[in-house]
């Protein structure tokens, strides 16, 4: 390995180690009560350190916001594979409840935590990563729409609905909701209630 190939691994590390470190504050504190200095403490170095690669802790919370919804992407690339356009919605959900199950901290990322995008020099581009998702979306309800779902409602509409819905569930399962059911059977309610969700589009949403 080259001096220059070295230099970028460790440089790679280097980044990797403040985002697991800075992800792991900002899901327990927050991001406005994170600050840089926590994120250099943990990770034992010197705030100068951070700003070698990170612009701000908004930079870095972007960073982990964009790495976030990359793996929700990579997640989502089994419905490419599905022909019929119901069938690829019915899958796009089921997808994205096991990702967000498996990986609340990234869905809070994501989707719950309320984030410092407005103070970002590329705030532009700032959701474009959950644009492309929801365009999946959009682009799978025409599917649907041109074999007779959804009958006398735009595409926006229904997405939202849609999204809305599923994203609500999981919601309601992450922030500890589903306790009052006082058993273990969470994920049980989950499918179900998702299931019961595809029946009633299927019978005219």
């Amino acid at each position: 390995m080259g001096i220059s190939e070295r230099k970028e691994r460790e440089r790679e590390d280097m980044q990797r180690l403040i985002l697991n470190a800075a992800r792991k504050l900002f899901l327990e504190n927050g991001v406005e009560k994170t600050s840089i200095r926590a994120i250099a403490d943990a990770i034992e170095y010197s705030p100068a350190t951070i700003y070698l690669y990170f612009k701000d802790k908004n930079e870095i919370f972007y960073a982990l916001h964009e790495l976030a919804f990359l793996t929700l992407a990579e997640h989502f690339r089994p419905v490419s594979l599905i022909k019929d356009p119901f069938a690829q919605l019915v899958e796009l959900g089921h997808l994205y409840i096991q990702w967000a199950v498996e990986n609340p901290g990234l869905y809070e990322l994501c989707f719950l935590m309320e984030s410092p995008m407005e103070a970002l020099a590329c705030r532009d581009e700032s959701w474009e990563h959950g644009k492309n998702s929801f365009g999946l979306l959009m682009h799978i309800i025409e599917g649907c729409m041109a074999a007779g779902y959804f009958k006398q409602h735009d595409p926006e509409s229904a997405a939202l609905t849609v999204w809305s819905y599923i994203h609500g569930l999981v919601t309601i399962f992450l922030r500890g909701r589903m306790k009052l059911f006082d058993d273990d059977r969470d994920i049980e309610r989950i499918k179900a209630s998702y299931s019961l969700f595809i029946k009633m589009v299927q019978h005219g949403l």
